[in-house]
């Protein structure tokens, strides 16, 4: 496993933000994060219908089930949307914090772009030193593992899950590695399914990949990954065809 090492080029930022939160005295893991919710694309290997909108064994929808999820560990969070999408309609709630991504045509990395611009540009969120980045359509996540990851994060470190020698999904970013993602916006080139930018692991068998989106920034911070075992197979678990939902019974 890979140590973390003292330096990185944006430690001046995570510097900044760590004494600010020595100051304010911030210990809490789960006060000192935030959850994004990436639910912007257009999910056309699901077919016709909305992804979002399918329904769960228990009669849930897919969409809301995995925020509420998400909820139980990150009491920050926001869902990140296409910019004509109507959260009541995807079934969530009034007060559900949304970021609206300007250019989710152009696929996962350009919304991810989009959503951290908006992070670095709120000034709530000061203290927060990290962010994980979940997929919209993974609502068989464990919350233990979503608050071991939490417990392991700093803001000069990546932390994600592995399972059976697998890793998955959410992987958490410490704030020295935002501008990172922001800068992902000079990939919004051609569309994608929404999905191609943090799906490198689940395609490695062959199918086209039109950009690699947060995954790059992974490979480019080796020395700062931190691969952490959980029992959760749910870190696997993603609905991209309907029939996918039948996993879920």
């Amino acid at each position: 496993m890979p140590s973390t090492p003292s330096a990185h080029p944006n430690d001046g930022l995570a510097d900044k933000s760590a004494d600010h939160n020595a100051r304010h005295n911030v210990t809490n893991p789960a006060s000192t994060s935030i959850a994004l919710i990436m639910a912007a694309g257009a999910s056309r290997r699901f077919g016709v219908d909305d992804k979002r909108l399918a329904t769960l064994p228990d009669g849930r929808r897919l969409l809301a089930a995995t925020v509420a999820l998400v909820a139980t560990a990150f009491p920050a969070l926001r869902v990140v949307l296409r910019e004509d999408d109507d959260p009541l309609a995807l079934g969530l709630s009034s007060d559900t914090p949304v970021i609206r991504a300007a250019h989710a045509s152009a696929g996962l990395a350009a919304s991810i772009s989009d959503a951290f611009h908006a992070l670095q540009a709120d000034d709530d969120l000061i203290d927060v030193q990290a962010a994980a980045i979940l997929l919209g359509d993974m609502p068989a996540l464990r919350p233990e593992t979503l608050e071991a990851l939490q417990r392991r994060i700093t803001s000069q470190c990546i932390v994600r899950p592995v399972q059976a020698g697998r890793p998955g999904h959410p992987v958490l970013f410490g704030r020295a590695f935002w501008p990172e993602l922001a800068a992902l916006g000079g990939e919004k080139g051609g569309e994608g399914n929404g999905q191609e930018g943090f799906e490198e692991e689940r395609e490695e068998q062959g199918e086209n990949r039109k950009d690699e989106g947060a995954r790059s920034v992974i490979r480019a911070n080796r020395e700062h990954a931190i691969e952490l075992a959980v029992d959760d197979p749910g870190i696997h678990l993603d609905i991209d065809h309907s029939s996918d939902l039948r996993r879920l019974s």
